[in-house]
């Protein structure tokens, strides 16, 4: 409809490829120069750069012209093309170009009256204000769209994956490497995940939303590797100044409503429901992969019956007991890696040790070094009692009645296309796949499974699963708590890390020796 009145036969801009060609020509760009919209991303920001160029072409200078070309292109070119007297006025580039050339070369001529002239009637100058905004949307939008769909700054917030990857630490993740997922959640606030600073509301819009599609990956999710991903149970949420508990982890675990905080959202039913994209960040180290089938024994990992190497400083819980004739600098504590945040039972005190005893969270290295302080030294492992009610499958049935966090499984991991027996046994583990991740109509009717109102003895799953866990293992809520990781829930491949705070906080001073340091690598 717009190119007639640019002299350009309309049925070309029905023609994918040559109407782009053409658009280029129209604002005095290069055919060539069309090519970038084929590179994902970057195309984004070259078509907004052309729309803003086409609507100059037709005089449309101001601020408002700009800003409906950029929000929505279709809505300005449809005023352009169906207004009477709006006009064609040739290849905005060429022609600011050769303005500016003027204004430039009366200024080198010393031409103080024609300079002014120019100047005064300079049809493409802005305001000092209107160059601030546009810069300031410009850094914004640009900064939104690199944080969508390249890379993400994140921080850690918890001691999950401590000894690889500590409290404080601030990773730059790649959203690239294991396939760009495309935005689903399309209405939000810029520059913010799920909730409004300092208000505690959403910041996004439910609907509009977009299917969940992946670009291609540059590699696969590798098993030993850490990983972010969007928390698979935190679709309904309630929300505390402390953390997001998930509906289902209260209704297993009563014990949580000794926080009044917890219980008066829980009795008001003042959960959130939330979509896959704004669910909770979590990183994590994958253990075990689609198809794989994994199994703990006495705190090893064992992946289709193979030991899995494990991490240079996984960590677990111990006591530790240190004779009266023993004692050890904070500072000393400190270049070994121990601090306060080891502490299992941390209540804000800055003491590692109380009495001669601790309750710390340690790594193979640290525990042979308290060993060598004195022969009399006590570093016990503490064990793990089973709690089948809040490990996954949280189902006794399943034969889970034994499990700890140290001796887990075997479970197998779902792998798209693959086709698993159904019974009520093993029911509990692919519940929530079937019902939630894959949105199907799940029900049991006695001894029978039905399936979108089909009797069902088998199921094919739809996508790839991941299990994840922490490299603290005695203090990591991972996989062994909430199940699978869904594909569509994988958001990317942390780096490095860029900078560091002890602890979390700016007062407790920097980690220097971690800046820069590699988020994949021990």
């Amino acid at each position: 409809m717009l190119f007639p009145k640019a002299g350009v036969d309309a049925t070309k801009g029905l023609i994918p490829g040559v109407n782009f060609i053409e658009w280029c020509k129209l604002i005095g760009r290069k055919p060539s120069y069309a090519l970038w919209l084929l590179f994902p991303v970057v195309n984004l920001f070259i078509f907004c750069g052309m729309a803003v160029d086409l609507v100059r072409s037709f005089n449309k200078l101001s601020f408002a012209d700009t800003a409906l070309a950029v929000i929505y292109a279709p809505a300005a070119f449809f005023k352009l093309a169906t207004s009477a007297h709006e006009k064609y006025t040739g290849a905005t580039l060429p022609k600011e170009a050769a303005y500016a050339k003027s204004i430039e070369d009366a200024r080198a001529a010393g031409d103080t009256y024609n300079l002014k002239k120019l100047e005064e009637n300079n049809p493409y100058k802005k305001s000092v204000i209107r160059e601030w905004t546009e810069s300031i949307v410009f850094a914004v939008f640009a900064a939104s769209f690199i944080r969508m769909f390249l890379i993400e700054a994140y921080v850690i917030p918890t001691p999950s994956m401590e000894g690889s990857l500590n409290v404080g630490d601030f990773l730059f993740v790649s959203k690239a490497n294991y396939g760009i997922r495309m935005p689903m959640t399309v209405a939000m606030l810029p520059l913010v995940h799920n909730q409004v600073p300092f208000l505690g509301t959403e910041s996004y819009l439910k609907s509009p939303s977009l299917p969940y599609k992946r670009l291609p990956a540059i590699e696969k999710v590798e098993a030993g590797k850490p990983f972010v991903f969007n928390w698979p149970v935190g679709d309904s949420v309630y929300i505390t100044q402390q953390r997001s508990y998930a509906v289902s982890q209260v209704t297993s675990n009563p014990q949580l409503l000794g926080d009044p905080e917890l219980a008066a959202l829980v009795k008001n039913k003042g959960y959130v429901v939330r979509p896959i994209d704004k669910k909770d960040h979590y990183i994590k180290r994958c253990v075990a992969g689609p198809g794989d089938s994994l199994q703990i024994i006495n705190k090893q990992i064992y992946l289709n019956g193979q030991p899995l190497a494990n991490p240079k400083h996984l960590q677990f819980h111990y006591h530790v007991f240190l004779p009266p004739n023993v004692s050890i600098s904070n500072k000393r504590l400190d270049e070994w890696g121990i601090d306060y945040g080891d502490n299992v039972y941390f209540m804000g005190s800055k003491d590692v040790f109380f009495n001669g005893r601790g309750e710390l969270h340690l790594d193979n290295e640290q525990v042979e070094k308290l060993k060598s302080l004195d022969p009399n030294v006590q570093v016990v492992p503490a064990n793990q009692e089973p709690d089948p009610l809040k490990l996954f499958p949280f189902d006794s049935i399943v034969g889970s009645q034994n499990w700890t966090l140290d001796d887990y499984g075997p479970i197998w991991i779902p792998k798209a296309n693959a086709t698993t027996s159904l019974t009520l046994k093993n029911l509990p583990f692919y519940r929530r796949v079937i019902a939630v991740y894959e949105n199907n109509q799940l029900e049991v009717k006695g001894d029978d499974i039905f399936i979108n109102g089909q009797k069902a003895d088998s199921y094919t799953f739809k996508q790839d699963y991941f299990w994840a866990m922490g490299d603290n293992r005695h203090n990591s809520e991972d996989s062994r708590m909430w199940g699978f990781v869904p594909e569509d829930h994988v958001v990317g491949k942390p780096l490095f890390i860029w900078f560091s705070t002890k602890e979390g906080n700016m007062s407790n001073g920097i980690n220097w020796d971690r800046i820069f340091k590699s988020a994949t690598k021990d």
